[in-house]
């Protein structure tokens, strides 16, 4: 079964459809081409078929056919080569300039496809069936013969191509049409075998290699990736990671032997078909000449125009079987540029987050179940999170803290009950207005190729307050490390870019999220197991350091560890996705239930760890 129609966001558009798709983005973003391909429809023919002409018109001379003076044969062929500089001038200039106009089309779907996969809800991003359809999506437009790229300059070829097929069937018809039906219809063979050798192979061939590309990039990443370096040496993973390797290039070599070999015997039948028409136009012609019904001039036009005509004729009906192909890897990109995977309509018009003296947010009977799933992550929940508190989440791993987060932050929505803010749903705000009422610290710190201060203020350098920067990362603890690096805030980070990039430890990571977190200023501030990696002590100074540099804000902490709910006005318990306890530290304690028990268990690691650390 084809693989590609097992996944429910996968769409099927017709081939028309997929044309006029693309030459409304050639319209939309370069009109130039469909000029140029005009020219090129003009200019080819010409080039193509005035020295059959010329040869015509020597070996009529030479046969004494005709009343041809030599310096008439001089004049045509002075006038003739003055044409075809001209043609080759123009035809050089427009397939120049044609050329990075294309890619800039790509380039500019491709700028749209990111744009997509950056505002689609983030839950998407963990579903696999729009994962395939986005790694699908990125094939489609990752070089200049395939997909999109290929489909736009296929319909130019195909037009500039026709030019020359519609001036041979003109020069043919006055020596027989039938030769231009025989050699038509050899053609349409010729393409419904590379049709049927094409849709093989995309269905049992680049189907089937989607997620073997999402997992090589995936192993390749883990690989070469710093992060992972040290485990693959210190854990000796190598020997496993290289037998994933060849299980996966074993998937692929099978494969490729089927590709190749499906387009093997297609090519034996072109050799074939071409031999026939080769010795069918020879015999034809031979047998005019010998009746004495064809000058050897007009057997030298009609013999070349003939294979010229054929071989034009074969590139269409072969271009309308890699238009197929073309076709369906289109359709792999608008299936994911058409999948519905925004909640935020970009028609609904919404209103953004206004200037609040204080910010409430209430949970009311909310529900979440992530896509396909059985059981809710997070079920029937009611909190309050009141203006100016902080509330410490906590529970053990896959208890459902990180969920209620998402939903706070609305990277998910809930899929039963509402959150309010300030006594209005959520969900009636434009959703990047909402985004700028909170600024998170999550437990894996992302750095960007950029430089410093920027991966503070994450805006561009010209929206950047350097010194702002600067001043927060030194709050943060950073100021030592700032100070001894060569470029100071303008240093760049990571080495994928530049090759002197700074990478940061994990403590580092930690401070700078600090710094981003408060150098965006939000109301909100939440702390998604930012310190995972710490120490039960480090945790929580980190915890006492923060709670005091954002005194006066709304705040939510989240841990499996309990190091920062004595200092928060108040301590949310989940298991099992439900809250099952609320209240202040204290309260918690005397009610002797989950969380008592839990603090019990972690508190004389504290105390251990504070012995230790004396």
């Amino acid at each position: 079964m084809d693989q590609r129609k097992q996944n429910p966001y996968y769409k099927e558009f017709g081939v028309f459809s997929n044309c006029a798709y693309v030459i409304k983005q050639i319209l939309h973003y370069k009109k130039a081409l469909l000029f140029m391909t005009l020219v090129l429809f003009l200019c080819t023919p010409i080039q193509t078929y005035s020295w059959s002409y010329i040869t015509k018109l020597v070996l009529d001379l030479v046969t004494g056919q005709y009343e041809l003076t030599v310096k008439m044969l001089a004049i045509n062929i002075a006038v003739a080569t003055v044409i075809l500089l001209l043609v080759n001038f123009v035809q050089g200039f427009v397939q120049n300039y044609s050329g990075w106009m294309y890619m800039l089309v790509r380039m500019r779907m491709v700028r749209e496809k990111n744009l997509k996969t950056m505002t689609m809800d983030f839950y998407h991003m963990e579903d696999q069936q729009v994962l395939d359809i986005y790694w699908r999506a990125g094939q489609a437009c990752n070089g200049n013969s395939q997909g999109i790229e290929g489909l736009m300059r296929m319909l130019s070829d195909i037009t500039v191509q026709l030019g020359v097929v519609i001036v041979g069937i003109m020069i043919l018809s006055s020596l027989n049409p039938w030769l231009v039906l025989v050699m038509c219809v050899m053609s349409v063979l010729n393409a419904f075998m590379s049709t049927l050798a094409s849709r093989k192979t995309k269905r049992e061939v680049w189907d089937v290699l989607a997620p073997w590309w999402r997992k090589r990039w995936y192993m390749d990443r883990i690989s070469s990736n710093f992060d992972t370096a040290k485990d693959i040496r210190m854990f000796g993973l190598k020997k496993w990671l290289l037998d994933k390797y060849v299980e996966l290039n074993k998937v692929r070599y099978k494969l490729e032997v089927l590709n190749q070999t499906v387009w093997f015997w297609c090519s034996m039948w072109y050799t074939l078909t071409w031999l026939l028409m080769q010795g069918f136009l020879y015999g034809y012609l031979i047998f005019q000449v010998w009746n004495g019904g064809l000058t050897i001039g007009n057997f030298s036009l009609y013999i070349s125009s003939a294979m010229t005509f054929f071989g034009y004729v074969n590139n269409i009906t072969g271009r309308f079987a890699e238009m197929i192909a073309r076709n369906r890897e289109v359709n792999d990109f608008r299936s994911f540029m058409e999948f519905d995977g925004n909640s935020e309509k970009k028609d609904a018009k919404k209103n953004p987050v206004p200037k609040m003296d204080s910010y409430e947010f209430v949970f009311e009977n909310v529900s979440f179940k992530y896509p396909g799933a059985e059981r809710y992550a997070l079920e029937n929940l009611n909190i309050t999170l009141k203006a100016g508190e902080s509330l410490a989440v906590v529970g053990l791993n896959g208890a459902g803290k990180t969920t209620f987060i998402k939903l706070l932050l609305r990277l998910y929505n809930p899929t039963e009950g509402r959150i309010l803010l300030n006594g209005v749903d959520v969900q009636t705000y434009d959703r990047d207005s909402y985004f700028s009422v909170f600024s998170p610290l999550f437990q894996d710190v992302s750095l960007f190729a950029f430089p410093l201060a920027e991966n503070v203020s994450m805006k561009t350098p010209e929206e950047t307050d350097k010194d702002k920067a600067a001043g927060y990362l030194n709050d943060a603890g950073m100021g030592e490390k700032v100070a001894s690096l060569k470029d100071g805030i303008d240093t760049q980070l990571l080495k994928i870019v530049y090759d002197d990039g700074v990478d940061l430890s994990g403590g580092e990571k930690q401070k700078l999220a600090l710094a981003r977190a408060l150098y965006k200023d939000s109301p909100v501030v939440v702390l998604d197991e930012p310190t995972a990696a710490l120490d039960a002590i480090a945790e929580g100074k980190l915890y006492n350091d923060f709670s005091r540099l954002i005194a006066g804000k709304t705040s939510v902490f989240i841990s499996h560890r309990l190091s920062s709910t004595q200092f928060c006005s108040n301590v949310a318990m989940f298991k099992d996705g439900k809250m099952i306890e609320y209240g202040n530290h204290k309260s918690l304690l005397a009610l002797n239930g989950e969380y008592a028990n839990m603090w019990r268990i972690q508190s004389q690691y504290y105390v251990e760890e504070e012995k230790n650390e004396r």
